[in-house]
């Protein structure tokens, strides 16, 4: 046998191997969730949880929301670096709570080992139907327009101060140069409801919360907010696109989650964990899951991950600060 054959066959056994040295034992992987049951991310979480049983065996999801993801990130902060602890954590957790709270009991980089980004999430720009048609808006450059020739007559609606929609909603105004009046409500529901309504004019939100009313005609869609456009509404331009020449060419904003282990994680454990949620990721079963919450399995090695997170902190600095928002 040769020496490159033999190298190849020890590391398809290791791969191979039913359950790595740290799970054995019947102890189980923590997978904290710093949020309520039902979302996304958790509906995300479990399905994973489900699909890594073979290659990492048992792991169950702690949901530990509290302080906007806080609680729930600063708990895998503080674990051991045994591989045993692990959280979801999200573009709110390691790229926005680091500006928003005055006090964050982690930080978002020293305290964490990067494991994988699991999802991106894409947001849209939708405006109330009936109010867009009124206003003879039907995309983005008609929006800039009026906006810019009646400053401050348009109004959106948010989940809260600092969060994705509040911030989303920032950054069209800083680009494009215009004014519109924010108006936070508790919550996506209550802000979406609001829209629907007519009590606000358009809101920067979920594309999976937003699908429905979009399909039904009740949501004007103008474009999504990512760099890219969205799997399940291919026909959207990204806000980029329709706004290059606007000053909107640079506009890149949406929700992602992602793995991450406490600090000092050895990189044999991050290697494990890494490949073994990887390939659950590109497995058909969980990305027909994911594509139900219009959720994008977005993988990466724990180097692209942590690059990522590092760019996402610097980028969301200076939106929070022109946003005005702060939680004591």
């Amino acid at each position: 046998m040769t020496l490159d054959r033999r190298h190849l066959l020890q590391a398809g056994l290791a791969l191979a191997a039913p359950l790595p040295a740290w799970a054995q034992g019947g102890r189980t992987i923590r997978l904290i969730v710093p949020y309520a049951p039902g979302g996304p991310l958790d509906v995300v979480a479990r399905a994973l949880a489900a699909a890594v049983k073979d290659s990492l065996g048992t792991v169950v999801v702690d949901n530990k929301p509290g302080a906007g993801g806080n609680l729930g990130a600063d708990l895998a902060a503080k674990a051991a670096p045994d591989g045993l602890t692990i959280v979801m954590g999200a573009v709110a957790t390691h790229a926005i709570n680091p500006w928003l709270f005055a006090k964050l009991p982690y930080d978002p980089i020293k305290d964490f080992t990067p494991i994988t980004r699991v999802a991106q999430v894409p947001n849209v720009l939708v405006m109330n139907a009936e109010t867009a048609a009124r206003l003879n808006i039907a995309g983005v450059r008609d929006l800039v327009a009026y906006a810019k020739k009646n400053p401050g007559r348009l109004n959106y609606g948010s989940g809260g101060n600092g969060s994705a929609g509040h911030l989303a909603g920032e950054m069209l105004e800083a680009q494009a140069g215009l004014f519109m009046v924010h108006i936070p409500y508790a919550g996506g529901n209550p802000a979406q409801l609001a829209l629907l309504s007519g009590q606000v004019d358009l809101n920067f939100d979920n594309l999976a919360s937003a699908a429905a009313n979009i399909r039904s005609g009740r949501l004007k869609a103008l474009a999504v907010t990512t760099a890219a456009r969205a799997a399940a509404m291919p026909e959207l331009p990204t806000i980029a696109e329709a706004g290059r020449d606007l000053g909107l060419g640079s506009f890149d904003i949406g929700t992602w989650f992602g793995l991450f282990g406490p600090a000092g994680l050895p990189a044999d454990l991050t290697t494990r964990l890494n490949q073994a949620f990887v390939a659950a990721l590109n497995s058909p079963e969980l990305k027909a899951r994911m594509a139900t919450l219009m959720a994008e399995p977005s993988p990466t090695t724990p180097e692209q991950f942590a690059a990522f997170v590092k760019a996402e902190l610097a980028k969301y600095g200076p939106v929070v600060k022109a946003s005005g928002a702060k939680v004591d």
